[in-house]
């Protein structure tokens, strides 16, 4: 599909000087985040109805047609159907990642804060094994993604990205992914690779 452009010119109504492309950015979002177009799309928005009110006479079509431009690309986003990756597959560095996973057994590394205080003042860090028919990986579970990695539990994770801890790979989701619980899986877990034990070494390559 060939990128909607939106030119304009705030100084004059002479020649445009500025353009901004939109569905090249919606549709790099979507790739990035799995499909979730819509979380980034609404500061974009707010950005276009404010300038068509300060000014009126020039944004004011460019923001209906931005704003059909966006439910076209959430549209398809949403059509697409995302790659699933297996264990096995992960590299350090990694990110992006869609897997589906059983939960193996789960941790308490950290909590902060009383279960009946205050939702903000809680902290909660879980290090849950996960894996699928290819191996196994420590996952790690902050906050309310505790309580959706119950032992034996099928979760897809998307937008899963690696970290580093100590030289070993961890999976994790942040605020740009999402953990899912899901139907049970039919596969078993290989226990026996797991990937969080393989202790990886930062090696500086000089140029000669």
């Amino acid at each position: 599909m060939r990128p909607l452009l939106f030119p304009w010119n705030l100084a004059s109504n002479s020649v445009p000087v500025l353009s901004f492309n939109v569905l090249s950015l919606t549709h790099r979002i979507a790739a990035d985040s799995d499909g979730y177009v819509s979380q980034s799309s609404d500061l974009a928005l707010f950005v276009f109805h404010f300038l068509s009110i300060q000014f009126p006479n020039r944004l004011a079509s460019a923001t209906q047609v931005f704003v059909a431009s966006l439910k076209m690309a959430d549209s398809k986003a949403g059509l697409r159907k995302p790659v699933f990756t297996k264990v096995d597959q992960l590299r350090p560095g990694t990110s992006g990642h869609t897997l589906t996973v059983k939960v193996v057994s789960t941790k308490m590394v950290m909590q902060k804060g009383r279960s009946d205080g205050p939702q903000v003042r809680q902290m909660r860090i879980a290090e849950c094994l996960v894996g699928d028919e290819t191996g196994m990986i420590i996952f790690t579970a902050r906050n309310d993604q505790v309580n959706l990695m119950e032992e034996g539990a099928t979760v897809t994770l998307r937008n899963a990205k690696i970290d580093m801890f100590k030289g070993s790979m961890r999976l994790a989701v942040d605020k740009w992914g999402r953990v899912e619980v899901t139907e049970p899986a039919s596969f078993t877990v290989k226990e026996d690779n797991n990937l969080s034990l393989i202790e990886y070494e930062l090696v500086n390559v000089v140029e000669e």
